[in-house]
């Protein structure tokens, strides 16, 4: 029995009803590495069974404290069951991309049996339509509740599950397992004592935990002006979620990075992601005039389990039109030490979104002989937070994946091609004249870095607040196009003219929405 760190257990009290710390892996497998060329749902059961004895989390289920005095213990299922969190499923035909997204989308916003082992994993088949993938390609979404997992460091699970070598060691027969019996309540009441007496401050936890919400209440009552969001993804979160995705390669962002001197690939990532933003709001004519903000990993952090990873606020630059400068502007700001970020940060508005690495496999892995050939997740999303990028590195590919609510964004597919366009753009004048695009970029570095204070104490909340547009919900919105080209795939020719980000933005196109019916 292990008791879940304050951390740990803070994903567990973000649940609502419509907003759940579900993260949901998303691998594709190329069988025909696999001996025999193919991989029958029983077998990747039976590799199950054999590797449960090796993580605690498989068979560990949530024992709560009565009244919530302490924080929840992890203890064995007694009832454990691996047929009810393995899955195997297959998507209708055609078996597109489209129809792949929305059936990750709708199984990633189920909430998960709290009184079970927080996990499943979806064995997908019938992707037949989606381009690119050999014959025969399989799917797994492993779900897991973000109590369980840390995705941004070493991920336990996909390790587990996961061998180096495509011929998998013989499979050892199970290890013979005896669930220890979990305590009463009144047990759990005299550990929780113990707990208060040791540390009297524990006692004020769950006050703690319901004061932000009280606070919250009381302040929409008497401020009800509050409520205005500077983006429509600062706004309340649906159940329902939208997925998508885009995949690059490394070597083409470590050209991009080139274009601003010391800029990395992770500063690349983010410029790519505050373009495709600044693309999305603005083609829906939302652009607010101040710099929007992200929650992004503090570089160089390894912090241990169970320890919530550091994080720093930036500004995207989402204001800036020209790409390059907004690389520079982002790379003056992951620059400054982390003393300096953070009292830079406490002038700074609210975050729209986060953008998460994470934690990949460190080269090809197989799965009962299966190449995986493409990594992500769909990762958490919260009132106020409603958009999150998962970016993966893995077999030389950067995958980015932003994670949203219908509502909040029916059309995924229109904000991943602004992803791609804005990488196709950098990449163009990377592969143009770096030495050039670097001289210019090493001023505006300069220019961004001194301009930082200025910045961050000459902007609002409440201007960029006044000049965002009404969020009109809708469908889905995807469209099988959305897989069918990468820039890793389909690079941009070096004759490409790159296009100008200074261009006026398309006005909204009202109440029209794309048809999600797949093509006949």
């Amino acid at each position: 029995m292990r008791q879940l760190s304050r951390h740990e257990a803070s994903f567990l009290y973000a649940d609502t009803l419509h907003a759940n710390a579900n993260v949901t892996f998303v691998q594709i497998y190329d069988p025909s590495t696999a001996p025999g060329g193919a991989v029958r749902f029983k077998s990747i059961l039976a590799h199950l069974e054999g590797r449960l004895h090796r993580s605690p989390v498989f068979r560990s289920k949530l024992l709560r404290v009565p009244f919530e005095l302490d924080e929840p213990y992890w203890v064995e299922d007694e009832h454990f069951d691996l047929e009810y969190h393995v899955r195997h499923i297959a998507l209708p035909k055609p078996g597109d991309w489209r129809q792949f997204c929305i059936q990750a989308s709708r199984i990633h916003a189920r909430a998960l049996d709290l009184n079970r082992p927080l996990w499943e994993i979806y064995v997908i088949e019938g992707l037949d339509s989606i381009t690119d993938l050999p014959p025969g390609s399989f799917a797994l979404l492993t779900k897991i509740h973000h109590a369980a997992i840390d995705v941004e460091s070493r991920n336990e699970l996909i390790e587990l599950l996961h061998d180096r070598s495509q011929r998998p060691p013989k499979a050892a027969p199970p290890e013979p397992w005896f669930p220890e019996r979990a305590p009463g309540g009144l047990a759990l009441l005299t550990r929780a004592a113990l707990h208060h007496v040791v540390s009297p401050f524990r006692l004020a936890s769950p006050i703690a935990r319901a004061l932000p919400k009280a606070l919250a209440f009381t302040r929409d009552l008497l401020h009800p002006e509050h409520h205005l969001s500077a983006t429509r993804f600062h706004a309340v979160v649906s159940p329902h979620r939208v997925f998508d995705t885009r995949r690059f390669l490394v070597e083409e962002f470590e050209a991009i990075r080139a274009l601003v001197p010391g800029a990395t690939v992770d500063d690349a990532v983010l410029a790519i992601c505050a373009g495709g933003l600044r693309a999305y709001l603005a083609r829906h004519a939302e652009l607010p005039e101040a710099d929007l903000t992200a929650d992004v990993p503090e570089p160089g952090e390894s912090p241990t389990p169970g320890v919530a990873h550091a994080s720093r606020r930036i500004q995207l630059g989402t204001r800036l039109a020209d790409p390059v400068e907004r690389l520079a502007w982002i790379r003056s700001q992951t620059a400054l030490p982390a003393a300096q970020a953070a009292a830079a940060a406490q002038r700074l508005a609210p975050p729209c979104c986060t953008i998460t690495a994470l934690g990949s496999p460190p080269g090809p892995v197989y799965l009962v002989g299966a190449h995986m050939t493409y990594f992500s997740a769909l990762l958490p999303i919260a009132d106020g937070l409603g958009l999150v990028f998962a970016v993966s590195r893995y077999d030389g590919r950067i995958v980015i994946s932003p994670t949203s609510c219908r509502e909040l964004m029916p059309d995924p597919e229109v904000f991943t091609q602004g992803l791609r366009d804005g990488f196709q753009d950098l990449l163009a004048l990377a592969r143009r004249d770096p030495s050039l695009a670097g001289s210019a970029a090493g001023a505006a570095a300069a220019s961004a870095a001194a301009a930082i204070p200025r910045q961050a104490a000459r902007r609002s909340p409440r201007k960029a607040a006044a000049s965002a547009g009404a969020v009109s919900p809708g469908a889905d919105g995807l469209t099988p196009a959305a897989a069918r080209a990468s820039a890793a795939d389909t690079p941009a020719p070096a004759a490409r003219k790159a296009r100008s980000a200074a261009r006026p933005p398309r006005a909204a196109t009202g109440a029209r929405r794309r048809s999600t019916a797949p093509p006949g």
